[in-house]
């Protein structure tokens, strides 16, 4: 299988119809400002420009959080990018996710199954793009087993937990929503964390050490580790090793 590293990202593989990478942390899958920030989609459209020339597009079947690292899919044809959104329709495109979590879980596997709606529709957000459970929202269910669990450094004493996230439907931050809700919220996370307020100053003074201190990782510990299309093609990427290296 072809694996090498190119630009920010890693190609896993690649044929005439789509190129599967691994994204790092940090970078944006879609431009959100008319400006030459980097981004995924940028990155592809350069390095894919002799097929986009004779007919080709740059289509990203499974969008990741900037802070997501992990694998993407992404359409080289139109008709392959009309093939994989009919099997996202479908759920034939099966994802898989790791994460690791605060604390240890009293449960091996569990289901949540609760919908999920912008906060800002429902009560005070100080974070337009947060979202909460609410019976008004779209349907949401994430499978989640536990890996392993492991103990911080000996100076911390922290407990944490790496989890295998398996999300049936694809609602916006649905991962970090629901592994909050049964309060093992994910190690990183500004928004979903011990405080959003955390995300604001973040946006505020950029990584401190306050923030370090209380969030341990510059990023949300999410990976995205597997896709597989039903009766087809499946591929696989590790949690980068920056994901460990302050919880150990």
């Amino acid at each position: 299988m072809l694996q090498h590293v190119v630009r920010d990202f890693q190609i896993i593989d690649e044929t005439d119809e789509y190129i599967v990478v691994d994204k790092p942390a940090f970078l944006l899958t879609h431009p959100t400002k008319p400006n030459q920030c980097t981004t995924l989609w940028k990155e592809l459209r350069e390095l894919l420009a002799f097929e986009i020339a004779n007919g080709g597009q740059v289509s990203i079947v499974n969008r990741l959080d900037r802070e997501t690292s992990g694998l993407v899919l992404v359409a080289k044809t139109a008709a392959a990018a009309r093939r994989f959104g009919l099997l996202m329709q479908e759920h034939r495109l099966h994802k898989e996710y790791l994460a690791i979590v605060w604390g240890w879980p009293e449960w091996e596997t569990e289901i949540v199954d609760a919908p999920l709606d912008r906060q800002g529709k429902h009560q005070a957000s100080a974070i337009w793009l947060k979202q909460m459970i609410h019976p008004d929202g779209a349907p949401a269910q994430t499978e989640f087993r536990v890996e392993k669990r492991f103990t911080g450094s000996t100076s911390s004493g922290n407990h944490f937990a790496l989890i295998r996230a398996i999300p049936k439907t694809g609602r916006t931050h649905q991962i970090r929503v629901h592994l909050a809700s049964l309060d093992c919220p994910i190690v990183g996370d500004k928004i979903y964390g011990p405080d959003e307020k955390l995300y604001l100053e973040f946006i505020e003074t950029g990584w401190t050490a306050k923030l370090e201190h209380q969030l341990l990782l510059p990023r949300h510990a999410l990976h995205s580790s597997k896709l597989a299309i039903e009766n087809g093609q499946q591929w696989t990427s590790s949690p980068p090793a920056e994901m460990f290296a302050p919880l150990s």
